[in-house]
């Protein structure tokens, strides 16, 4: 045991305040088989979910460019329609569940957390360390039912259809959801307890990084929404294969009943992934443009306010279902008022951009990309939330337009821009800049000729979810194709940046971006207990310029 006493600069200093640090010896760097085993260290977690969530990006990845290339003709000439159906569902299954929640929340905020805290661990490491491992079960399951015909109802299971196509796939895929919804559960136990109870006392709240907060109503928003999705799985699963009949509309059951349970949680699931990401973009930009946040506590409060809010707008996605005219209102002002928050934060970010003294490294590249990229998919959600215009573009491309904007050039941007900014605290080594910018300009020239001339396809009135299509709209699905392949081709630099910079990289030192936060205070990487001493806060995370920074 030590007794540490804070310096006098430290705002408890004239509490006479000391802590007990407890020192450990210091445990060997952990070696790459350990990496695939029960470690409960959140680094080790981080690492394990940031590494699943790309292979699932991957096979993800490859099944969108199956689809567009048999998009890429109106007939059928490439997937047979039963397998068209499967890589349909699963794609969007594998994008949501198995690569942007497990990488934005399990990846950074496992990693992360406990460093920007001040704290050696999580809350719970064996249940943070059995919240990962429920994944790698629930992708096997995914890809598994494929030997049965795969799920062929789309990811939202809408019944009936999903009551009467290849029931056992759909099974194994209701199954593999459960999983990772409990895997979430879990996490958001862990983080909520870990960012109230373990950070350092000399941390107050307007001295916690956005990130953490970002993630704290992150995982209020998980722990509020996830079980009503389990439970309407649970019922779907009973119909499927015990002969109840809570969805059978033949048997009394009933369908929109479904959609609530699955839109009370799907919507905010969108909210779920994008909010870690707007943690991300709040720590990116500050420190590549040497500035203060602007509105700190504007953003951390907005946070809370999409928690809060986010939770009253899933009805938008039913406004063709037969919905009343007093919901559509109510729920247009919500689905309008949600995008305030939201809002906020993008002032904020563009604020901190202006006058800055920009660093144009490609996490920052991927972080202004990202701005440009959700505000065109933010405009488009406005548009889709009032009833009426929703109704005329309901299941078209208008809204496969949207939310690809949104997810992709929202949350992937993000996680990129993530990866680029903190590969240096994980590894110890920096990623190469050239093959950086490579990779940023073909994603975002992939990303807008993938999904930009969908918004007209929609308009024209062409469907989702369909192989075959009328001929008028075959120009524009060949742009998309393009596109696609070019989405495809970036992903190549990068995956050869990170193994190449990783194994042989230039040694980047503890913090070589010059950061603010704690997890640049300790060696990079980190060792096992993070810190010999634990660290004391003695300026705020964005005080960039302050006398703080150059004392």
């Amino acid at each position: 045991m030590t007794q540490i006493e804070f310096p006098k600069n430290s705002p408890d200093h004239s509490q006479q305040k000391t802590i007990l640090v407890t020192h450990t010896q210091h445990q060997a760097p952990w070696k790459f088989k350990d990496y695939f085993t029960f470690n409960i260290d959140h680094k080790v977690i981080g690492i394990q979910y940031l590494v699943t969530a790309f292979i699932f990006y991957l096979i993800g990845g490859l099944m969108a460019i199956a689809l567009r290339t048999e998009l890429a003709t109106p007939d059928s000439d490439f997937l047979d329609p039963n397998l068209y159906n499967a890589f349909m569902t699963n794609h969007g299954t594998i994008m949501i569940f198995l690569w942007i929640v497990p990488s934005a929340i399990g990846g950074f905020g496992n990693y992360l957390i406990p460093l920007m805290i001040g704290a050696r661990d999580m809350a719970f490491p064996k249940l943070n360390a059995i919240a990962f491992w429920l994944n790698p079960p629930a992708g096997l399951l995914l890809l598994g039912s494929f030997i049965f015909g795969g799920s062929q109802s789309g990811w939202t299971a809408y019944p009936p259809l999903s009551l009467i196509t290849a029931n056992t796939a759909q099974t194994m895929w209701i199954l593999a959801i459960v999983l990772v919804g409990t895997s979430s559960i879990l996490g958001s136990i862990n983080f909520v307890v870990t960012i109230l109870m373990m950070k350092v006392p000399s941390m107050k709240w307007d001295q916690l990084p956005l990130f953490c907060w970002a993630i704290l109503a992150t995982s209020v928003l998980a722990l509020l929404s996830t079980p009503v999705l389990a439970a309407g799985l649970v019922l779907l699963l009973f119909d499927i294969n015990f002969g109840t009949s809570f969805f059978k509309p033949d048997a009394g059951g009933n369908v929109v009943i479904y959609q609530h349970l699955f839109w009370f949680y799907s919507h905010p699931a969108v909210y779920l992934m994008i909010l870690p990401i707007f943690g991300i973009m709040s720590e990116v930009i500050p420190t590549h443009a040497r500035k203060p946040i602007f509105g700190y506590k504007a953003i951390a409060y907005s946070s809370v306010a999409i928690c809060v809010v986010g939770l009253f707008v899933w009805v938008h996605h039913m406004f063709t279902s037969g919905t009343p005219g007093w919901m559509r209102m109510f729920f247009t002002i919500s689905t309008l008022i949600v995008a305030v928050p939201t809002g906020v934060k993008i002032f904020g970010w563009v604020a901190t951009l202006w006058g800055g003294k920009i660093r144009f490294t490609s996490a920052m590249l991927f972080a202004v990309g990202l701005l440009s990229m959700f505000v065109m998919g933010g405009l488009s959600g406005v548009t889709m939330g009032t009833a009426p215009f929703d109704v005329h573009v309901h299941d078209t491309y208008y809204v496969v337009a949207h939310f690809h904007y949104v997810l992709f050039g929202g949350s992937v941007f993000g996680i990129y821009a993530g990866i680029y900014h903190w590969f240096p605290k994980i590894t110890g080594r920096m990623m190469n800049e050239t093959w950086g910018r490579v990779h940023f300009v073909l994603t975002l020239i992939g990303t807008n000729l993938t999904f930009l001339p969908m918004h007209e396809l929609g308009l024209q009135g062409m469907p989702r979810r369909v192989a075959m299509y009328d001929p008028q709209f075959a120009s524009l699905n060949q742009l998309c194709t393009i596109g696609a392949f070019i989405l495809g081709i970036s992903v190549l630099p990068f995956a050869y940046n990170a193994f190449k910079s990783w194994t042989q990289g230039e040694f980047a030192g503890d913090n070589p971006w010059e950061s603010l936060t704690l997890e640049w205070t300790t060696a990079s990487p980190p060792i096992v207990e993070n810190w010999d001493t634990l660290p004391v806060v003695t300026h705020g995370p964005y005080d960039y310029g302050h006398q703080e920074e150059m004392g």
